[in-house]
């Protein structure tokens, strides 16, 4: 998509998400985002983030102490559909004339 049209669609209220997800391993945890989601007016967030919420439910929860921690907050920012990160990337693409629009991921 150019830039033109991404600035399009946002106007429209499509979105930049970003999922979040935990995994532990007895006394290590660790908490990590998903890449950069593309999310279009009138599309479900919450389903894209399906896939990181499972994987905190399986394999987050086993850390001591941070993992039920970090897995609770994973499922609650998922089911929420993400954490918008829509004007940072608006930010970084337009500053500079012709920057790159940074790559987001389509699910």
């Amino acid at each position: 998509m150019s830039k033109e049209a991404i600035r399009l669609e946002v106007d429209r209220g499509a979105r930049f998400v970003i999922y979040q997800y935990c995994i532990s391993i007895v006394f290590m945890s660790f908490k990590r985002p998903s890449d950069i989601y593309f999310v279009r007016a009138g599309e479900g967030a919450g389903g894209k983030g399906l896939k990181f919420t499972l994987l905190s439910c399986l394999g987050g929860w086993w850390g001591i102490p941070w993992g039920p921690i970090w897995t609770i907050q994973s499922i609650w920012i998922n089911s929420r559909g993400g954490r918008d990160v829509t004007q940072q990337i608006v930010a970084s693409a337009t500053p500079a004339q012709g920057a790159p629009i940074p790559q987001a991921r389509r699910a």
